[in-house]
């Protein structure tokens, strides 16, 4: 995990469960996965809720503010 995932899931998992999970969509579970959710290009950055339901996407450069913002 890169400095800024690390600081996002400290920032946001404060009363929260939050987990990251990066993706190569040019490995095998990458590849099964793009399909499912609809990702072609990279980075692709979707949150979901407990539940499993799509809550957000970003596609392209990661905001960090975005995130945090739509986090909350």
């Amino acid at each position: 995990m890169d400095e800024l995932e690390q600081e996002l899931e400290n920032e946001v998992s404060i009363g929260k469960k939050l987990h990251i999970i990066r993706l190569n969509i040019q490995e095998e579970v990458g590849m099964e996965l793009a399909p499912v959710y609809g990702f072609e290009f990279t980075p692709t950055f979707i949150f979901f809720d407990a539940q499993g339901n799509e809550l957000w996407r970003m596609v392209g450069e990661f905001d960090p503010q975005k995130v945090r913002d739509s986090l909350e």
